[in-house]
């Protein structure tokens, strides 16, 4: 038996684990996941973590993206149940995402541990983050059972953590990825990184990517009798980011890391297709800088502290210059200073006790007068207290988080000052003993504050908006066995969701829209996931897995409106995917599917709004080839195998079957 003071030694050890990039642990704090001493490794495995977990949790880690063929983020989350992505199609189209029933401004998503934020839209376009330089996707839903972490990770209904590529071994011999992607549509991409450990305590990693895509792929569209045919235009890409970070262990108790990121895409955006008309020329231009800090530090008693450091710059500069009479040109920049102060104290090996603070300030300011009527800013206040249970079959997990947002402006009236104490609450039971069964109930209640966009948007947003409130609840049952050479993993959970105050845009006149509070929506759904490995023999594995969502996500504004009841715009009933991969010593291949029911392109469900079903497949090729400490990954992927034409947003058809070739280097 392990005793205590191990236990709390390895816990507290674990919290300094953090890479190069300033990622939170990603592994619970109490029951030691994923530890590394001089003398002790104690691990558990990605699948058993995701069965443990008090809250639905599915992760993707590298290994099995490639196993699995995933080619891009977009379909990373198509893998996962619950998820429901908006693509505008192409490389670069932007693409949003909602889970449960729950829109992109509820989502958080992290990137290396410190969560990415947007004031204007609330909205995070994750067409900007490619695989290249991620380690792990992960989505948890709920509340995660790493209790040491901002106060922001806990605000929001679920949250996408980007993990990115870990720093190497302690050695000091640099490490080189270099990689080249081509594919259909003029598609271009190389990749670099260097990573080194420039002593025993200091390491460095530099990143530069660029991606380059005509995105002028064919489409067709049907009219009755009539099919038309066409490409799609206005749709170039050009973007690139670069990454610095680095780590600095200071001593056994003590480590600092950082990183600087830039970003920058000069990109058309390819307008709505409409029968006999394909003309857009609208551009928009974003870059996004920000730089953060962490620091962690623990002691012998059982204390431990962390802190982060973000400043975020943001600029949009949007331009149609076929807007009548004129060109329309509006741009936007967004700032935001952002700190975090969270101690951690785990007094026994069944207790832990955290208490985060943090505090942000967004402002906004626009060319474009008519749109930004005010230049707003905000303060806003987080703190929760949590507390953690765990007694070696129950996990038990308490937090209450209190929001406090302060607004202002410069110009005209604020929106109103909001505050709210939201509870949460989740637990997971092992129901047998010598099986790895478990039963797990979560809840939780979070708010939303309205974004600028629905503050002070010109003749759309409204002041007086009071914040949309949630609550959900899930009760889901886990099921792994892992034994050589067949391992199996299984998670069922269902749920029920409730959004109340939601806010909806409504039509003042023709011309004039404005924001208010009506919507009520309730979400009533079941997530499944199943995945299977077999090893045949001797350098031969097969892997299967799989994932199916159900989703009842209706209106409850008014039983009075003849639009009550109505399945919420662009959520569909039925969604799914598998995968099945062949690991051989000659060529590892993957077939893979997803696809979604149809869905109403509004809540109103007008005729001929309704989007057709989809079931996309592709198929993938890979292998390794190893010399000395060298390594050279061939990878072909045949996108779409079978041409299929579909939509996810009405009027922005996907792309049709397209191939990609990627060739990466690794010393």
């Amino acid at each position: 038996m392990m005793t205590g003071k191990l236990m709390i030694t390895l816990t507290m050890t674990s919290l300094l684990a953090t890479t190069v990039s300033g990622q939170e642990v990603r592994n619970d704090t109490i029951t030691d996941r994923v530890h590394q001493l001089r003398e002790v490794t104690i691990t558990e495995s990605r699948r058993q973590h995701e069965v443990t977990s008090t809250a639905p949790l599915r992760i993707l880690d590298q290994k099995q993206m490639l196993t699995l063929g995933v080619t891009d983020i977009a379909d990373a989350l198509h893998r996962i149940p619950g998820v429901t992505l908006r693509d505008y199609g192409g490389a670069g189209g932007l693409k949003t995402i909602a889970v449960r029933g729950f829109g992109a401004k509820h989502i958080g998503v992290g990137y290396d541990g410190v969560m990415l934020s947007d004031c204007q839209s609330g909205e995070i376009d994750l067409s900007r983050y490619s695989l290249d330089n991620v380690e792990q996707l992960s989505l948890v839903i709920g509340d995660n059972d790493d209790i040491f972490i901002p106060a922001r990770n806990a605000s929001a209904s679920a949250v996408l953590n980007i993990h990115t590529i870990g720093m190497p071994d302690a050695n000091t011999k640099p490490h080189l990825t270099a990689q080249m992607k081509v594919g259909s549509f003029g598609y271009a991409s190389p990749f670099l990184r260097y990573e080194q450990n420039l002593t025993d305590r200091f390491a460095i990693s530099v990143v530069g990517e660029y991606t380059y895509a005509e995105n002028d792929y064919p489409y067709e569209i049907k009219n009755v009798k009539q099919t038309v045919k066409d490409n799609r235009t206005n749709s170039r890409m050009n973007t690139g980011h670069g990454e610095l970070n680095f780590v600095w262990s200071v001593d056994t108790f003590n480590r600092v890391s950082g990183k600087v990121y830039y970003y920058d895409n000069d990109r058309q955006l390819p307008g709505q297709v409409h029968y006999y008309t394909n003309l857009n020329k609208e551009t928009l231009h974003d870059q996004n800088f920000f730089a953060q800090l962490l620091y962690q530090t623990r002691n012998r008693s059982g204390w431990s502290l962390k802190w982060h450091g973000k400043f975020n710059w943001y600029a949009s500069v949007y331009k149609d210059p076929l807007y009548p009479d004129a060109v329309n040109d509006a741009s936007y920049w967004q700032r935001e200073a952002y700190t975090s102060v969270a101690v951690l104290y785990a007094p026994s090996e069944k207790w832990a006790f955290d208490y985060s603070l943090d505090y942000s300030f967004n402002n906004l300011n626009s060319s474009a007068s008519r749109t930004i009527n005010s230049h707003p800013y905000r303060h806003s206040i987080l703190q929760s207290g949590t507390a953690k249970y765990h007694n070696g079959r129950l996990t038990a997990l308490m937090r209450l988080l209190y929001s406090l947002y302060l607004n202002n402006a410069k110009m005209g009236d604020p929106a109103r000052d909001m505050q709210r104490l939201s509870p949460s609450v989740s637990l997971s039971y092992k129901l047998c003993e010598d099986k790895d069964v478990y039963l797990r109930a979560s809840y939780k209640n979070i708010f939303r504050a309205p974004t600028f966009n629905e503050s002070y948007y010109y003749h759309y947003g409204s002041t007086n908006l009071l914040p949309e409130s949630t609550d959900q609840y899930n009760l889901g049952i886990t099921y792994s066995h892992q034994a050589s050479p067949f391992s199996l993993q299984c998670t069922v959970d269902g749920y029920y969701n409730h959004v109340k105050d939601m806010i909806v845009a409504v039509p003042y006149n023709m011309f004039v829209w404005t924001c208010v509070n009506v919507g009520k929506v309730k979400v009533l759904g079941a997530d499944l996931t199943a995945n299977a490995a077999y090893h045949v023999g001797e350098g031969h594995r097969l892997e299967v897995s799989g994932s199916y969502n159900y989703q009842q996500a209706e209106n409850r504004t008014s039983e009075e409106s003849p639009y009550y009841g109505n399945q919420i715009a662009y959520i569909p009933r039925h969604s799914g995917s598998i995968a099945l991969g062949w690991e051989n010593p000659w060529v590892n291949v993957s077939l893979h599917g997803s696809g979604v029911s149809s869905r109403w392109a509004n809540n109103q469900h007008y005729e001929s709004t309704e989007i057709d079903g989809y079931w996309d497949m592709g198929l993938t090729f890979w292998h390794n080839f190893c010399w000395s400490k060298q390594q050279l990954e061939t990878r072909v992927d045949v996108k779409n195998l079978f041409n299929k034409q579909y939509e996810i947003v009405r009027f922005y058809p996907m792309p049709g079957r397209s191939w990609q070739v990627s060739l990466k280097y690794q010393l």
